[in-house]
């Protein structure tokens, strides 16, 4: 069975940094693309980043770039999310998923997902 557990989160001021870790029990990690997505209260889980099987492909959330990095440590089965200069409308659950094919920014082409890590941004 396979399992993901999201770590990280917290309650942080604006302007603050976190960095989210993403352990995954896949029997082989580096086959699979993984992603982060998050979701705020009464709205609908949206796309945050995706890194590929090797790292060499990463994409972002337009709204994102510039402040998050996703990165990857296939000798820990561990994905991470650097975000930076955090604001309010950051808030949200944070979530990572795996998929088996390439890195996606479509919600519907992951297989698993965490149960999340919650990230609260005062201002």
């Amino acid at each position: 069975q396979v399992q993901l557990v999201e770590s990280g989160g917290g309650l942080v001021q604006a302007g603050d940094s976190l960095r989210l870790s993403c352990a995954a029990s896949l029997r082989t990690f580096s086959n699979y693309a993984m992603g982060w997505f998050r979701q705020a209260p009464g709205k609908e889980r949206e796309f945050v980043a995706t890194i590929g099987r090797r790292a060499v492909h990463t994409a972002y959330a337009d709204s994102l770039k510039g402040r998050i990095t996703i990165s990857r440590e296939n000798a820990k089965n561990t994905v991470y999310l650097q975000m930076n200069s955090l604001r309010p409308e950051d808030t949200a659950v944070y979530y990572c998923a795996d998929s088996a094919g390439l890195p996606t920014t479509r919600l519907y082409d992951y297989d698993h997902w965490g149960q999340g890590t919650q990230v609260t941004v005062s201002s």
